[in-house]
């Protein structure tokens, strides 16, 4: 079978897309604005070169023609912390996907506790094993609802004891397998 995109509506091509493209890494991304922690969960995020260390991650809008709190926080702030799920921290992730006002926050409505290792960048999510805190480098002109931010990482968090001696990171993240989560595992 041979799927042409520009026959397909925009959900069902991002479900096709999302669904091959596994797994995924699945995080938080931790912004903030006016005192607020928003802390909101996506797996449509990929590393996209290590020269300079750069991820792109993809954000759509809360509602038509309004952007989604991380993306407001992104452009305003400059600023963004990538925290990555573990198995441990699974069913926080689950809650924090509910859509919230803009003035309310993840953090507290669902007792997250997090913590700021670095004073210029938003928290971590204390549970978190490895975070990137990460600047605003610039966004991908594409049509559609979504924009591609890019976000250089400036620094990264790496739990004791998880980075061995060449530099290899093992941690018990979770990424996305399509509709449904997998624990990455070493191989």
């Amino acid at each position: 079978m041979i799927i042409d995109y520009k026959d397909i509506n925009d959900l069902n091509r991002y479900k096709i897309m999302s669904d091959t493209v596994v797994p995924r890494p699945i995080a938080w991304i931790v912004t903030e604005d006016n005192g607020v922690v928003n802390a909101a969960p996506f797996s449509y995020f990929v590393p996209l070169s290590s020269n300079p260390p750069v991820v792109v991650v993809s954000i759509g809008q809360k509602e038509k023609d309004v952007p989604k709190d991380s993306l407001h926080n992104i452009l305003k702030h400059k600023k963004a912390t990538i925290c990555f799920v573990n198995k441990d921290n699974t069913e926080d992730v689950k809650l924090c996907s509910t859509m919230l006002e803009k003035e309310k926050s993840e953090i507290e409505e669902y007792s997250i506790d997090v913590q700021r290792p670095l004073e210029d960048f938003p928290p971590m999510i204390s549970s978190t094993q490895t975070a990137l805190f990460c600047e605003f480098y610039q966004t991908v002109d594409l049509p559609g609802v979504t924009t591609p931010v890019i976000l250089e990482v400036k620094k990264q968090y790496i739990e004791d004891g998880r980075l061995d001696e060449r530099s290899h990171v093992h941690v018990d993240n979770i990424g996305r397998s399509g509709a449904f989560f997998k624990a990455m595992v070493d191989i």
